[in-house]
């Protein structure tokens, strides 16, 4: 293993770890085999130890330089099962499907080199050479041709037993899972690689992979991309499909990881098996034909989607909305016209495009006459028309007359118009080129390895490029190109749209882009009116468990699923939702409510007993009542000479018709907008007006007793009841009342106040009594006068007489009592301007029947019967 120290010694300051030595040392013994002479002696005597190559595993194109760079392609979709039968030994691999989209890329790494070359500026004085092998899209073939870009192509021209290695550096892989692999096998020899087409997130891991690079963004980027368009076009159930490998693992990891905090939920995730089984795909298909999620990101290469999206076109399922990763969203092979019915309208995140200027040209260079013992130009061939070029070839295709077109399904091939991958390609060639320039312009002294030293330009080692890698910077095509200190490149995507072309095939569209340098929630711009989704609508697919729930109702998650199923619940009364699937109900403020449709708090109603229907009604009671009391007492003071008015206590009379009036006037107090003043004047004018007027009917009840029942003759008992005595009664019995009103709106008097416990969609405008003890007292000491005066007037209604007066007033007594005590159940169970309401209608009833029943006998007869209206009638001495 001499020779292999002597490899590894040249680098004093890279400071490789024991573990690193040992992998490599094991590696080398496993790709060559140092074959000893027959006897042992001889060994010693030779020249040296012979390499030998364990098998062979030949590149697609060479070209030598002074400085190699190896580069490696899928340039087939896979590889034929290795027999693992062990006796005999094992043949070259065989890779099946061949891709002329790959075959391009290689191309671009060619193209690049040969500009290079040719570029006075770049290298000068140095050329670049290059090894192209291809992957198959497979890790394991992947992994031998790794190993095959270290070895040289014979033991003859074998360096890598003696010097510097002669691999500087690796353009490749394309997939994440074949990069990986790559990587492994390069990271002991220091050899830095660079990507154009592995995104994966891992890579990111520079104990891992430190010697990784590529200029791709990061999946992280790109599964934030694909997570704002999912929000954005409010898809909140989706499925997820990948690839049985890293790149898909990581992708969906971090896509879920993205949505965590969104709105967004994932239906189902499955796994197209890296080996296509049919059996396993069809039935992903079953579950993407009942899931109510009509959206599908996929995170697959072209290579095993290729077969699934075959099987997938024979199932007869429609109304999918592919959301595609970079990794195939601009696959030429899908862009046949047979594919837009289940792949049109397909969006997705695509690298960003760029323009080589030779690249057209350049490929149509490469054909069967300039490369005619090339078997990978062959198989181009092949596939771009459908005719085998050689006649010695063992193809079932037949031979090509020169007169062939261009086949569908690979058109795209020539066409350099945008390209995306391999312009990826060019810039990995370019920024290896740059690399190397700067490092050969060193001077020695002011080098960044020990002692500021600089690499030796016979004798360059890949890990002093990949110094010099890691700190580059250029531009191509107007485009900055470096790296950070994780080996990514800046992150712009392209939105891609697949739209259906004039000859019916499917078309990339840009139609957006993502930059992943803009602040937070400003990386993605989208032309949403030129976007043309799944089954060539225009409008916006939908893809959710559950319908939203529109404003006024609220999110209601069901039990044992998942947050994005749910149900839609009404808001309550007094609560809203003004936006779209609100998870809550907002409750209205104090003196707000929600209107019919829950969506809007607007102010409560306010009630109180206004001059509507029922407030009119009252007060043209009310005013009615008060003009019939005057009327009758203009009828009294007209006829107050006759009999009847004379003989009833004239001045008690026109008292009593006195209160009547402010009794009828009263109850407008109780009509109207509550305020301080009208709320301390209601229940106080009442009770002192009707203390008023059951204190003069109490006095006249007394004069009508008394004047009837003095027995003895000389007992002349209206000298107690005369007229000072009449108001000093009426006087000191309204008195009391008066008092307990003073006392009761200086303790606490009525106020307005606001109920909304009645009907919390009203503010109900009342009068609040203040104190409920003041309150009951004026009414308790209104009944006590009723009943007392009831009581005096029952003991004297058989006394003598054709109009004993007595009679009148204990009617009128009883209908005053059976309507107050009527009222209080009434006034205690009815809300607000009804309490008011049941209020003003008690004094009404009540001064009504105090009106009618005292007053309208006397009418009767001063108007209609006046011959009755004389004294002897009233005393009983008239003719019968």
């Amino acid at each position: 293993m001499a020779n292999e120290a002597r490899v590894l010694e040249g680098n004093p300051t890279v400071g490789i770890h024991e573990e690193e030595l040992t992998s490599s040392s094991n590696l080398i013994i496993s790709v060559l085999a140092y074959t000893q002479m027959s006897n042992f002696p001889s060994i010693t005597a030779s020249t040296g130890k012979v390499c030998t190559l364990q098998n062979s595993f030949q590149p697609g194109f060479v070209a030598k330089g002074d400085y190699i760079i190896g580069g490696i392609f899928p340039l087939h979709y896979n590889q034929e099962m290795p027999d693992l039968n062990g006796t005999y030994r094992p043949p070259p691999v065989k890779c099946n499907g061949f891709d002329p989209r790959a075959f391009r890329w290689a191309q671009t790494m060619r193209l690049a080199v040969e500009e290079i070359n040719q570029n006075p500026e770049i290298l000068p004085n140095y050329t670049l050479g290059y090894k192209v092998f291809d992957s198959c899209a497979y890790p394991l073939t992947g992994q031998r041709a790794a190993i095959a870009v270290l070895n040289g192509l014979s033991e003859q021209d074998s360096l890598m037993c003696s010097g510097a290695s002669p691999l500087l550096a690796v353009i490749g892989e394309s997939g994440s899972a074949q990069s990986i692999v790559v990587s492994r096998i390069l990271r002991p020899f220091r050899i830095p690689m660079i990507s154009y087409f592995s995104s994966c997130a891992c890579f990111t891991d520079r104990r891992k992979y430190p010697t990784f690079f590529r200029v791709i963004p990061n999946d992280d980027y790109q599964v934030k991309a694909i997570a704002q368009l999912l929000v954005r076009f409010k898809w909140t159930w989706v499925g997820l499909v990948r690839g049985d490998h890293e790149y898909g693992r990581f992708a969906v990891q971090g896509l879920l990881r993205e949505l965590q905090d969104t709105s967004v939920c994932v239906a189902y995730q499955e796994m197209i098996p890296l080996l296509y089984n049919r059996q396993r795909a069809l039935e992903i298909m079953q579950v993407m034909r009942n899931s109510l999620a009509k959206v599908v990101v996929v995170f697959s290469a072209e290579g095993e989607l290729t077969p699934f999206l075959r099987d997938y076109m024979e199932q007869n399922i429609t109304g999918i909305q592919w959301v595609a990763s970079e990794a195939w969203v601009t696959a030429s092979v899908f862009t046949g016209r047979e594919y837009y019915p289940v792949l049109g309208g397909t969006i997705g995140f695509g690298i960003k495009k760029g323009h080589i200027s030779r690249l057209s040209d350049y490929l149509q260079t490469v054909n069967p006459q300039m490369y005619p013992n090339n078997s990978l130009v062959h198989e181009l061939w092949e596939a771009l028309y459908g005719c085998s070029a050689s006649l010695l070839s063992p193809s079932q295709l037949p031979p090509c007359s020169g007169k062939e077109v261009l086949l569908e399904q690979h058109s795209a091939y020539l066409n350099t118009s945008s390209p995306r991958v391999a312009y990826n390609v060019y810039k990995a060639v370019y920024a290896i080129a740059y690399s190397l320039h700067n490092l050969l312009l060193c001077e020695p002294g002011s080098g960044p390895f020990q002692n500021k030293s600089c690499a030796q330009s016979h004798n360059v080692l890949p890990w002093q490029l990949q110094y010099y890698l890691q700190e580059v910077k250029f531009i191509i095509a107007g485009e900055e190109v470096n790296f950070d200190l994780k080996g990514d490149s800046v992150p712009y995507y392209d939105v891609i749209n697949w739209q259906r072309g004039t000859s019916g095939n499917i078309e990339f569209v840009n139609v957006g882009l993502f930059d992943g340098t803009k602040p937070a929630g400003e990386e993605l711009l989208i032309q949403e009116d030129g976007i043309m989704w799944a089954g060539h609508q225009s409008e916006v697919p939908v893809s959710v468990c559950s319908s939203s729930c529109f404003p006024g109702s609220r999110k209601a998650v069901r039990r044992g699923e998942p947050v994005c199923c749910f149900d839609c619940i009404p808001c309550d009364s007094g609560k809203i939702s003004n936006q779209t699937n609100s998870v809550e109900c907002i409750s209205c403020p104090e003196d707000f409510w929600s209107n019919k449709y829950r969506t809007a708090c607007i102010p409560k109603k306010v009630e109180f007993l206004a001059y509507d229907s029922l407030g009119i009604a009252l007060t043209v009671t009310s005013v009615v009542g008060a003009c019939l009391t005057v009327a009758v007492s203009a009828v009294f003071f007209y006829h107050r000479n006759t009999a009847i008015v004379r003989k009833n206590n004239s001045e008690l009379s026109f008292f009593i018709l006195f209160s009547l009036t402010l009794c009828f006037l009263c109850s407008l107090v109780f009509i109207g907008e509550p305020t301080v003043w009208s709320c301390m004047l209601r229940h106080t004018s009442f009770s002192i007006t009707f203390s008023l007027c059951i204190s003069c009917i109490l006095g006249k009840t007394l004069v009508v007793l008394a004047a009837f029942t003095a027995t003895r003759p000389g007992e002349n008992i209206m000298k107690w009841l005369g007229p000072k005595q009449q108001r000093a009664i009426i006087f000191s019995c309204t008195l009391v009342q008066v008092v307990i009103c003073v006392a009761w709106l200086i303790d606490a008097p009525p106020y307005p106040t606001q109920n909304t416990k009645y009907e919390r969609s009203k503010i109900i405008l009342e009068c609040s009594v203040g104190s409920s003890l003041a309150f009951w007292c004026v009414l308790g000491y209104i009944g006590l006068q009723a009943c007392l005066c009831f009581v005096l007037a029952f003991l004297a209604r058989k006394l003598p007489g054709n109009f004993n007066e007595a009679k009148f007033i204990t009617f009128s007594m009883l209908i005053f009592s059976a309507v107050w005590l009527a009222f209080i159940p009434a006034y205690i169970s009815s809300p607000g301007n009804y309490a008011d309401a049941v209020e003003s209608f008690a004094i009404l009833v009540s001064s009504f029947g105090l009106l009618f029943c005292l007053f309208a006998p006397k009418c009767y007869i001063i108007l209609l019967k006046p011959e009755k209206n004389t004294k002897q009638h009233l005393m009983g001495r008239g003719k019968k």
